[in-house]
């Protein structure tokens, strides 16, 4: 509860059309208690899931109807033919060069770009926010459309695969590494500027030794991201387990498509497992 508004106070649009009750207390005092919103967000949310119904057609009756097939599709997945992993190995060590390579390159690109991002180093506001601008755009694209346009432009194969995860890991550190420096103590920083130092002498003596270990933790994330989105990139001609994935399911060779996500899941445990202890050591 809350004391009635004094004059001049701007009234909420929602207190302005569901009046708050007004309660008299034992003294004389009148005090007022807002509306709940709860029914309203209730009937928003209502609204909303009935126009999302309606607009993707999503169908219950049609999940029930045919959960046992997809409950026989899992038995298969779960039953892995140990034979087929041979046909693995190559496209999951071309996902890992792939990831790898990938995010080497978009980390290397990231760090100057991150440096000129930054607010708290360049100080032009014109240069910054197209800087910025930019960035926004390349991270707007989903990967897998970023992967089709090199796919287009560079052919199919693991190629367009690799300049896609550039693309997409530049767009990732770069955001994270340029928030990551504008919370940094820049006293250091002033002070070689103030002594005559050039911006990159001040930048590489009293910012990098203090991103550093950030930096690196962020790259071992995205490399993390990068070989699972890297598995998927294959679905639109890039390489990697993409294909043997979408070619397993043409097929409807389930029991293949088990072997293949068992050795993916496996590979992607190992190197979660391996950036998580690296990422602790740099913290």
């Amino acid at each position: 509860m809350k004391k009635t508004a004094a004059s001049g106070a701007k009234t909420p649009l929602f207190d302005r059309i569901f009046k708050p009750e007004v309660i008299t207390l034992e003294n004389g005092h009148t005090v007022t208690r807002p509306r709940s919103r709860t029914p309203l967000i209730a009937l928003l949310v209502i609204a909303a899931l009935a126009i999302s119904v309606k607009v993707t057609g999503f169908n219950l009756a049609i999940i029930v109807k045919r959960a046992n097939q997809l409950t026989k599709i899992l038995s298969q997945i779960f039953q892995p033919d140990p034979s087929f992993f041979s046909k693995v190995v190559t496209p999951l060590l071309d996902t890992i060069k792939m990831s790898i390579m990938g995010s080497v390159i978009g980390c290397l690109l990231a760090l100057p770009y991150a440096v000129a991002a930054s607010a708290n180093i360049n100080r032009n506001k014109v240069s910054l926010s197209v800087l910025r601008f930019i960035l926004n755009i390349v991270r707007t694209l989903p990967t897998l459309v970023i992967a089709s346009i090199c796919a287009l432009v560079f052919g199919l194969g693991t190629f367009a695969g690799t300049v896609a995860i550039v693309i997409f890991t530049f767009g990732v550190v770069t955001k994270m590494l340029y928030e990551s420096i504008e919370t940094i103590n820049m006293g250091p920083f002033e002070a070689l500027e103030s002594a005559g130092a050039d911006k990159f002498r001040a930048f590489w003596s009293a910012v990098f030794p203090q991103v550093l270990p950030t930096y690196l933790s962020h790259c071992l994330y995205s490399f993390e991201m990068n070989v699972r989105a890297a598995s998927i990139l294959g679905y639109v001609g890039a390489g990697g387990l993409g294909i043997l994935i979408d070619e397993r399911i043409g097929w409807r060779d389930y029991n293949g498509l088990g072997t293949v996500l068992l050795t993916l899941f496996v590979a992607v445990l190992i190197i979660e497992n391996l950036s998580q202890f690296l990422r602790s050591k740099l913290s």
